[in-house]
């Protein structure tokens, strides 16, 4: 119950970050985007093409639904590190820790007593965990999807699907962060508007992507191809989730 519930709460988060990430193989030069000549396919393909190219990037941002809403400040890159933090109003926060070998999970005291079922299996948990890192996701069948979040490439995979949007057609310019962009927009198979809004100087990376309807919500992208390094918790801040399942008992 507690993998369950933990895996279900915790990979919604995937959802903004999955559908902001790209795909693609070709270089790409740093020459302004001339959003007036190419197609909104061709911009699209660049940002794709830049995004993949990318060795590190931070996503911050928020998404919300009819049952839960929540921020995402979590960065990212292509050796399997991750380093930030998942916030839900009236569940909690739990951190992700990837140092390219383990993911740790670390969740306050309010997110695992939620989910965990509250009551004495939630202050059990609770209690086991005092404030130390979980490790041992990635080989659990519940948790592994937590370790896609933590790996730049696999991300970029995770895009394919929202990739086979329809209708895309050019937007407007506008600026993201202080830098100029350009948007392209399109809906998935669900009907819902994606707006990508896209660099128009230097390399064109997709600064910010915003989607409407079920899990819509917004997050931007800084911090692109900035080192990130990742320390991996001290041994006696860190419990198996085996170990935490096996103790953690209904009431």
């Amino acid at each position: 119950m507690l993998s369950k519930r933990l895996a279900g709460t915790a990979a919604i988060c995937l959802l903004l970050a999955a559908g902001a990430t790209a795909c693609g193989d070709d270089k790409v030069s740093a020459a302004k985007l001339d959003t007036a000549k190419l197609s909104a396919e061709e911009i699209q393909k660049k940002a794709k093409d830049a995004l993949a190219g990318a060795t590190s990037v931070k996503v911050v941002g928020a998404i919300s639904s009819a049952d839960q809403n929540m921020t995402l400040d979590l960065a990212v890159d292509t050796q399997g590190q991750c380093k930030g933090s998942v916030t839900m109003p009236g569940v909690g926060k739990f951190e992700l820790l990837g140092d390219g070998k383990q993911v740790y999970l670390k969740p306050d005291s309010e997110f695992i007593s939620n989910v965990a079922g509250g009551g004495a299996d939630g202050a059990q948990a609770a209690e086991l965990l005092k404030g130390r890192y979980i490790s041992g996701v990635k080989d659990d069948p519940d948790m592994s999807e937590l370790t896609t979040a933590c790996n730049l490439k696999d991300l970029t995979k995770s895009f394919l699907e929202d990739g086979k949007s329809t209708d895309l057609t050019k937007g407007s310019a506008g600026t993201v962060n202080g830098t100029k962009t350009f948007s392209i927009k399109s809906k998935n198979s669900g009907g819902d508007e994606i707006v990508v809004h896209v660099a128009t100087e230097g390399t064109p990376y997709p600064l910010r992507i915003e989607k409407s309807g079920q899990g819509g919500g917004k997050a931007d992208f800084t911090d692109i191809n900035k080192p990130l390094t990742v320390q991996s918790p001290p041994a006696d801040q860190v419990i198996d989730f085996a170990k935490l399942k096996s103790q953690v008992k209904p009431a």
